[in-house]
């Protein structure tokens, strides 16, 4: 148990609370349904940098921090889903996507091989933190950019154009994940071969 460690948990015990409230489906809740969403987003921040900052870097919180990420956004789609705000199809390949990803992982790390994270996923995971917290607000509001006022915006349809973007990038980095992972697979064989070789 350390700071960033309990800082991820914090994401997890939030959860219930996130999902509560996009369930209540006022204007009001969802407000603060994307409130509770951006704390969990800022402590997602934090307990990576301290663990870093502070030489805490953790099999625990390996493990914990992407489960909190994925646990929080494939949840809110679920829900979303069942409110007929998000098409179903969707989070079905998002969430085919994830599993298949995680399975693929899993497998390489049982094989002592490590996958670094794609430019592809980085940039699918940061589109989709951005396209949930916007389904989740869902209502339409008037954005005031200081030198002008764009009335009555819907958040759910900019968040759904957001969804597919990621949907884009999570197809394409699930391509570059199947490629690292064959590539590193051959490299291990072969390394493994050339010291038979020798022996």
């Amino acid at each position: 148990m350390n700071l960033p460690n309990l800082l991820t948990m914090l994401r997890i015990v939030l959860i219930p609370v996130a999902l509560w409230l996009i369930a209540d489906g006022t204007p009001r809740s969802s407000f603060w349904a994307g409130m509770v969403y951006a704390v969990s987003a800022i402590t997602d921040f934090l307990d990576g940098w301290l663990a870093r900052r502070m030489g805490l870097i953790s099999v625990l919180g390996k493990f914990l921090d992407p489960l909190a990420d994925k646990l929080l956004v494939v949840s809110s789609l679920v829900v979303m889903v069942a409110m007929g705000h998000v098409p179903a199809w969707v989070v079905v390949l998002i969430v085919a996507r994830e599993l298949s990803i995680t399975s693929l992982r899993v497998i390489a790390m049982s094989e002592g091989v490590q996958i670094a994270a794609s430019q592809g996923g980085k940039e699918k995971a940061a589109l989709q933190m951005v396209a949930v917290w916007m389904l989740m607000l869902h209502h339409s509001y008037d954005l005031d950019l200081a030198f002008f006022v764009l009335p009555e915006v819907s958040f759910n349809q900019v968040g759904l154009v957001l969804l597919y973007a990621s949907l884009f990038f999570a197809i394409t980095s699930a391509g570059e994940y199947m490629k690292l992972f064959v590539d590193a697979v051959e490299q291990k064989e072969k390394r493994a071969q050339e010291t038979e070789d020798v022996s």
